[in-house]
């Protein structure tokens, strides 16, 4: 294991509006993408990342059960808890979910619930060995 670490991060803007139609919300800043966001890419140089995390921008989010998805798997956890207005929310990745090279990132929406909500920008931080 490295003595030494660096912080890395991406930063995906994802600004999307999930729901079950584009008149939930009146957003014009997001594109409307139905019960998940597009699927956004990043780049993970290294193997051995360690203290991983996703923060996430939600915007009127309403009800429990919508998941971050990393790799097309879930987070552990409530992803996306609900609240009024801006919320922003940090979720824990296990070590072995971030992959040297290209990883992707969506958000997906609850569909057995009729909740509308928006998303900005998120984050996914790790540390990588150096040295």
């Amino acid at each position: 294991m490295a003595d030494r670490y660096r912080a890395n991060y991406a930063l995906l803007p994802i600004l999307e509006q999930l729901g079950p139609d584009g008149d939930g919300l009146d957003v014009p800043w997001a594109t409307f993408a139905g019960d998940r966001t597009s699927e956004h890419e990043f780049t993970v140089p290294v193997d051995a990342t360690t203290d991983a995390y996703v923060e996430l921008q939600a915007y009127k989010v309403g009800t429990y059960g919508h998941e971050i998805l990393l790799n097309g798997e879930p987070l552990t956890g409530f992803d996306v808890p609900p609240a009024e207005g801006w919320q922003y929310w940090m979720d824990a990745v296990s070590g072995g979910e971030l992959r040297k090279g290209e990883n992707t990132l969506r958000i997906r929406r609850d569909a057995s619930e009729d909740d509308s909500f928006a998303v900005g920008n998120v984050v996914v931080h790790w540390k990588e060995p150096v040295g």
